[in-house]
């Protein structure tokens, strides 16, 4: 595991389309078929990451609590799944399955182009975009790592999509997440 910051994608960037593979119901989706009313988070992620699974009940309770006020929330794994096979997409799909199937979908970017559209270095790696899907935050969902003793609360995510349903102004000096490093092909 490569510990790795976000490179945090320009605020005002339009969210990259894409035509991904959900692990769950195995259809095909893009961008346009998944963004919520309000509101779009795009998240990289993977099964096996400490990070990501440290912070999974809050990654789990902001898709649910915000869903209901027109946020989508979209996870994809872009790993190596060859020499990372516990990120395969049946593995994808168990973990949902645990999970309750909390996000619109889980995708598999098996050629790793969506994940350099949205210039993702990490897992887990975070976007929030607007009704218009223009990039209105991209960080960390807040303070906490496996390593510290800070509480998973969500609270950079939070603040950031509470401005946004609000119309107030999202402060545009964002912390990038940390996590283990995307597992690139070689």
């Amino acid at each position: 595991m490569a510990e790795t910051l976000s490179q945090m994608m320009p605020l005002g960037t339009t969210a990259p389309d894409f035509s991904l593979p959900d692990t769950v119901t195995g259809a095909a989706f893009s961008l346009q078929d998944l963004k919520g009313e309000k509101g779009t988070i795009v998240m990289f992620i993977c099964n096996h990451c400490p990070y990501v699974l440290h912070v999974k009940a809050q990654l789990i309770a902001i898709a649910k609590e915000y869903k209901d006020k027109g946020i989508a929330t979209i996870a994809i794994s872009s790993n190596d799944v060859k020499n990372y096979p516990e990120d395969e997409p049946d593995k994808m799909k168990a973990m949902m399955e645990a999970w309750d199937r909390p996000f619109a979908a889980y995708l598999y970017d098996e050629s790793q182009e969506t994940a350099r559209a949205y210039q993702a270095a990490c897992t887990p790696d975070i976007y929030l975009f607007d009704a218009g899907l223009a990039c209105v935050y991209r960080g960390r969902l807040d303070g906490a790592m496996p390593k510290n003793e800070v509480p998973v609360t969500g609270s950079d995510l939070r603040a950031a999509l509470d401005n946004l349903l609000a119309g107030r102004p999202i402060d545009p000096q964002q912390i990038p997440s940390m996590g283990c490093n995307i597992k690139w092909k070689t």
